[in-house]
């Protein structure tokens, strides 16, 4: 199959690219590579896809309009669409705003409109988030709960790439795919993530700023689950017109604590704690129900935090 992955050079779509590719498939990449962290790692990802037979590069903004079509109309074979790209973090959302409805809603809406030229188009999978569940307080998140209380603006834009997805597949037939994200993380993984300014701190002997609160948990989910999830439930595209929302977690929430503990096991180090009060913008506990996808597909997650730590440790005392 040829597949467009959006946010190719980013962490999740760095890892599914390379996946793909290795399956025999051809991978049509687009990002941007915009500083919200250090480009050099956008860029070392990319050296490596470059590498694989079958990759296509090309830097755009998913934002503009003419860039994608002129993308699209020279690749109208494209059989799958994988929209990874987005303005992501919750906390940078009450910075600029602006940047993440730029992104997550007009981009969406840039990729649902390019899509309908694609007239063998089997499935548009997309990147939404477990920050949609907001302010809910019934555990675990299913797909089928309410998602009206948000905590962050980048709640609200990905909650609104959802919608405009449910309204495309509904007007035009485009079968659809949401992808409920749970606190992804592991090698090559994003650098504004906890677990990641967690290692840097701890290695560079600075302090962790650990929040508040003896609940406080992630559903973590190491990145092979994820891409594993990805490409099975690529393979099971919905019906016309049907747009699902399925979860992709860990399968059951672990202590920040107990990530930082599994952190200083393997690399070598103690962190120094600067205790703070947890932001508004920070729900205390998040939990996916996996019945969806389990029944779908019969996808579960594989890799304890513990195991998925140390893999991360590795790779990080290697790169850094």
């Amino acid at each position: 199959m040829k597949i467009f992955i959006t946010g190719v050079a980013g962490f999740i779509g760095f890892h599914s690219a390379l996946a793909l590719l290795r399956r025999g498939h051809k991978v049509v990449g687009v990002d941007n590579l915009n500083n919200y962290y250090d480009p050099k790692l956008k860029l070392a990802r990319l050296d490596i896809l470059k590498e694989m037979k079958g990759f296509e590069f090309h830097k755009i903004d998913i934002s503009d309009r003419e860039s994608v079509d002129e993308i699209i109309s020279k690749n109208v074979d494209i059989d799958v669409v994988l929209h990874l790209a987005a303005q992501a973090g919750v906390r940078y959302s009450l910075v600029d705003p602006y940047s993440y409805v730029q992104a997550n809603v007009m981009g969406q809406v840039t990729l649902l409109e390019a899509s309908r030229k694609l007239k063998q188009l089997k499935h548009f999978m997309y990147a939404s988030s477990s920050s949609v569940y907001g302010r809910n307080c019934s555990l675990p998140f299913k797909e089928s709960d309410s998602v009206d209380l948000p905590s962050s603006l980048y709640a609200v834009t990905k909650r609104a790439g959802e919608l405009a997805s449910e309204a495309y597949s509904y007007l035009y037939g485009i079968p659809q795919t949401g992808l409920r994200f749970f606190t992804v993380y592991g090698p090559w993984g994003r650098p504004d993530m906890a677990y990641f300014s967690f290692a840097k701190s701890i290695t560079e002997g600075t302090p962790v700023t650990l929040y508040d609160g003896k609940d406080l948990s992630r559903d973590f989910t190491y990145i092979d689950d994820i891409v594993d999830g990805i490409l099975l439930i690529m393979d099971h595209p919905p019906a016309a017109k049907e747009a699902r929302i399925l979860n992709l977690g860990g399968d059951h929430p672990e202590k920040v604590t107990d990530l930082l503990f599994y952190l200083e096991k393997y690399l070598g180090c103690s962190a120094k704690i600067d205790l703070k009060e947890r932001p508004s913008s920070d729900v205390e506990k998040t939990w996916a129900s996996l019945k969806g996808v389990e029944k779908l597909c019969g996808w579960k997650p594989k890799i304890p935090l513990e195991e998925g730590v140390r893999r991360f440790s590795e790779w990080y005392a290697t790169f850094f």
